[in-house]
This record gives C-alpha cells, sequence and structure tokens, in this order.
C-alpha cells in the first residue's frame, strides 16, 4: 500500500504507480480518510482552509527575482503559482494559473535535449511552456538540470552559462524551493493528457530536500 506522502504526490493527477503499473483511480476519498485519521489520532481537528498562493520566482543571491509565467504557443502569459490548501507547507503543487483553470505542472521526458524541460499540461493535452523573465525582457528557459536522488534540480538558464533557482515564496515571506521529484525508477513516472512525465514539480521546505 503506498504510503501517505506518496498518495500526496500522485492525487493531483488521478494517478498511482503500484508495481510499475499506472492505474487511473479516484484518490481523494482515501487521501481524506488517511489524513482524517491522522489529525484524529494526534487530537487535532482539520479545518479546510482557503487557499493561500506562493509566487514562483527566478533567484540568484547576486541578482533580483525574475517572474515565472507559464507560456502558450501565441506566447501569451499566465501566472505560475505555488498552491497551499491546508497547514502543511513542506510539499505544495505548482500549477499553472490559465483562464481560470489549474494546470498540472511537470517535468516532461527528454527528447532531443539534455535537459528536463518543465511544462503545464492542459485538459487537451496542450503544452506551455514554463520560462522566466528578466527585467530586460529576456525570456529564459526553466528546466531540470541535474538529479540527486529522487530529486531533480531546477534551475531558469541564461545562455547555459548562469543558472537562476526557482523558489516559491509565501506571503509571509517563506520560501520553498522548486524540485522535481521522482516517485518511480522508470523514465516515464506516468502520463498526463497523453503527455510523459517524467516527474513532479513540488515546492518543498528547504530542510525537506
Amino acid at each position: 500500500m503506498l504510503n501517505l506522502f506518496q498518495h500526496l504526490i500522485m492525487t493531483e493527477n488521478g494517478y498511482v504507480n503500484t508495481n510499475n503499473t499506472i492505474m487511473k483511480t479516484k484518490l481523494i476519498p482515501i487521501i481524506t480518510l488517511i489524513i482524517a485519521v491522522s489529525f484524529s489520532y494526534k487530537g487535532v481537528t482539520q479545518e479546510k482552509t482557503k487557499d493561500i498562493i506562493w509566487h514562483v520566482k527566478a533567484f540568484k543571491p547576486d541578482a533580483k527575482f525574475l517572474r515565472i509565467k507559464a507560456f502558450d504557443a501565441r506566447g501569451r502569459k499566465y501566472d505560475v503559482k505555488a498552491i497551499q490548501n491546508s497547514d502543511q507547507t513542506s510539499l505544495l503543487d505548482v500549477k499553472a494559473i490559465v483562464k481560470g483553470k489549474t494546470l498540472p505542472v511537470k517535468m516532461l521526458v527528454i527528447k532531443g535535449d539534455k535537459y528536463y524541460p518543465v511544462k503545464a499540461i492542459a485538459e487537451d493535452g496542450t503544452i506551455l511552456n514554463i520560462k522566466a523573465i528578466t527585467e530586460d525582457g529576456k525570456i529564459l528557459p526553466v528546466k531540470g538540470v541535474s538529479k540527486s536522488g529522487n530529486i531533480v534540480h531546477i534551475r531558469a538558464i541564461y545562455n547555459d552559462t548562469v543558472f537562476y533557482n526557482v523558489l516559491a515564496i509565501s506571503p509571509k515571506g517563506k520560501a520553498n524551493v522548486v524540485k522535481g521529484l521522482k516517485m518511480s525508477t522508470e523514465e516515464v513516472e506516468t502520463t498526463i493528457h497523453g503527455i510523459e512525465v517524467f516527474a513532479h514539480i513540488k515546492a518543498i521546505q528547504q530542510s525537506d530536500y
């Protein structure tokens, strides 16, 4: 049986990876039950909280924050945010907000590139590019550049020589690091709307990675 951490990672897509088999399932009731039991055991009552939006930015110590946006094929820009929907802040989903909908942001399987592309995936399988924007308007790709265990390090890249970290920043100024997170050893972690996914994108508490 998958543990709570694994369930939380996979719930947003409705998929579970068990014995290397991808199965589509309805996990929300299971997650709700597990969380309710966990909090009841601790004598704490969990109340639904309003979503808290964390801003996703690229950052380098000697530079200012850069905006991170999702770009569609026509060049239109959309916000990319980390979503906090409970008191838990150590592991947050990262989403693109497009025309009122939240789209999953994922790291895709490499195809003809040395880095893993980071993209948002629409319900019809359309892919939006995740990019950083400098103060002078330069557009930088955001990609997975290296891997440590099940963590894939994400950077905004300028001319393949300057690498910016990617952070999620809460309204109160708390910062999580945005990383790729793999739940299996398979190259293709799952498939979402026909798109092969290498890793999930999460905003992770800095002491947790």
